[in-house]
């Protein structure tokens, strides 16, 4: 089969590679229909997470068919049309039991990191029954693959980590694909101001149609003076970090009224400074996670039901041989205004 293969820092390629084989009775082998590429995948071709080794196939997003399960698996058969999970449970662990999948012991985030992901033609699934999701009947694919990672990233790291409530203040900084994942689902609980602070004139005018009441762009603009003016001078009640780079994370550490939270959400490579010295004192929670996907079957409702349109963030569409076309695409979002590309295998 074809496949997208890290190679180290800075380096990847797309060629042949064995077709993945079961290798536990959990395990089911999925052909991949369609995929995409993660913020996540860039910071591995970064050198940021050492959990990756040369010589793996990328991306944890994707929906396709069954073509295989392992003797185990009693929940899917082949020919079942199935949502791939970002993250592997096995369902019985300590942390799987506290719906902490993402630390499953034996699991969690592992596809395109830790074993082969979904950026190849077939893809497999350890722990069927519990890391896959039956794609009911109509349902738009392309919307779907958005909940692999991204909506349920959004709106666990950012929103219900950041305990956004009905008439609360929001800021989240960073506008790209995850932070409007973070805007869409924030809207759930109905807060009063949903601030929306990137670089990029272009990003702030999709969030503006998303549903964001203010946008800042912070290169044209003080973004803490422009926050303090939209709230009288008291900060948001959350500030989501959606970027993962240590200005961003020190930028919502200034954006935050007391008593509020921070929630972060981007994978950070660098130290990112915190600044006791001006927090110690203001009743502030920090919160951090890996998605869980405990919100998938709800959001995969939300969707099936119409609430939120998912691919409003779908900007770019390739075939599975122009993967390389795609990277550079995702990779210089400022020039192509990519957001999510769709892989089509």
């Amino acid at each position: 089969m074809k496949a997208l293969v890290y190679h180290g820092p800075g380096k990847k390629s797309f060629e042949d590679h064995a077709k993945p084989e079961i290798t536990a009775p959990s395990d089911a082998i999925v052909k991949v229909s369609k995929t995409t590429i993660c913020g996540t995948d860039l910071h591995i071709l970064k050198g940021d997470v050492a959990t990756c080794q040369p010589g793996r196939i990328l991306g944890h997003e994707g929906v396709g068919v069954i073509e295989q399960v392992g003797p185990a698996v009693t929940a899917f058969k082949p020919g079942d049309h199935v949502l791939i999970s970002c993250i592997s449970s096995c369902g019985k662990c300590a942390y799987c039991r506290k719906r902490m999948y993402s630390h499953c012991t034996t699991g969690g985030w592992i596809l395109g990191n830790k074993i082969d992901g979904t950026q190849a033609e077939y893809v497999r699934i350890p722990y069927a029954d519990t890391s896959l999701y039956p794609i009911p009947e109509g349902m738009d694919e392309e919307a779907l693959v958005m909940l692999s990672d991204i909506l349920p990233t959004g709106f666990e790291c950012g929103v219900l980590n950041g305990k956004v409530e009905p008439g609360s203040t929001v800021a989240i900084v960073g506008s790209g694909p995850i932070g409007l994942a973070a805007l869409l689902t924030a809207q759930f609980y109905a807060p009063a101001k949903i601030i929306m602070i990137d670089l990029d004139d272009k990003r702030l005018a999709i969030a503006k149609k998303f549903g964001a009441t203010s946008c800042i762009n912070s290169v044209k603009r003080d973004a803490v003076e422009a926050v303090m003016e939209l709230t009288g001078g008291a900060g948001v009640d959350t500030a989501i970090e959606a970027v993962g780079f240590p200005a961003t994370f020190e930028l919502c550490q200034k954006l935050v009224a007391p008593g509020g939270t921070i929630a972060n959400i981007g994978v950070h490579g660098k130290q990112a400074p915190l600044h006791l010295e001006l927090l110690w004192d203001k009743n502030i929670t920090i919160t951090t996670r890996l998605v869980d996907t405990v919100s998938t079957p709800m959001l995969l409702n939300v969707l099936k039901s119409k609430k939120i349109d998912a691919k409003l963030l779908i900007t770019h569409h390739f075939k599975l041989d122009r993967i390389m076309d795609a990277y550079e695409t995702f990779a210089h979002a400022g020039n192509s205004g990519a957001l999510k590309v769709i892989i089509e295998a």
